[in-house]
């Protein structure tokens, strides 16, 4: 197996971004704060899709990761903080404890699901990583991070088809993702060679 632990723990650690910065106190996103970031995630997922410099676009999705990881709320960017801390030690179990707070505490956080579904990834506990990746897709369709997670999970078990449907998705959203067009290749390949 390719280093599917690697490449999952590289779309987290993109995520690594200072939690600590807000200062807001309450757990509920104010109504105007969550329009005005919805609208710049429109506006960024809008050039994602149009860029062609693999480097431009990787900065562009590196934003729509920061405003991803911008939950509204001191507290759940704090144990954000906390669990990342511990998937970059391998605590895995730790990391769970603070996750399953976060999605407790603020359910329409889109990251908080997307984060819990890495840290089950990294436990091999792929059937509550992918309910947790379909959460995650329900509140942010557009979660290119979530998509590779799932189109890692399908390879893992063995579906290429499911694993190329899911790569495909994520390039429909971020088309110069290098790792995605890689996969797709290998996997488009594969599948031909296999008369599917």
């Amino acid at each position: 197996m390719r280093s599917v632990f690697a490449f999952f723990l590289s779309i987290v650690l993109t995520a690594a971004l200072p939690f600590c910065a807000n200062a807001q106190s309450g757990l509920e996103v104010p109504l105007q704060a969550a329009a005005t970031s919805e609208s710049k995630l429109d506006a960024l997922f809008r050039e994602l899709k149009r860029e062609r410099n693999e480097r431009a676009a990787a900065r562009i999705a590196a934003r729509i990761q920061e405003e991803w990881n911008n939950s509204g709320s001191a507290s759940v960017d704090l144990m954000m903080l906390w669990s990342q801390k511990a998937m970059e030690a391998k605590e895995f179990s730790i990391a769970l404890d603070f996750l399953d707070q976060v999605v407790t505490l603020l359910p329409s956080y889109a990251e908080g699901w997307n984060r819990r579904a890495t840290a089950h990834f990294m436990m091999h506990s792929f059937d509550k990583s992918m309910a947790d990746i379909e959460h995650t897709l329900r509140l942010e369709p557009r979660h290119f991070g979530a998509l590779a997670g799932m189109a890692q999970i399908m390879s893992v078990r063995g579906n290429k088809a499911l694993a190329l449907s899911a790569w495909q998705r994520v390039l429909d959203i971020y088309p110069m993702m290098r790792s995605a067009q890689n996969e797709v290749a290998t996997l488009s390949e594969e599948l031909a060679g296999e008369g599917i």
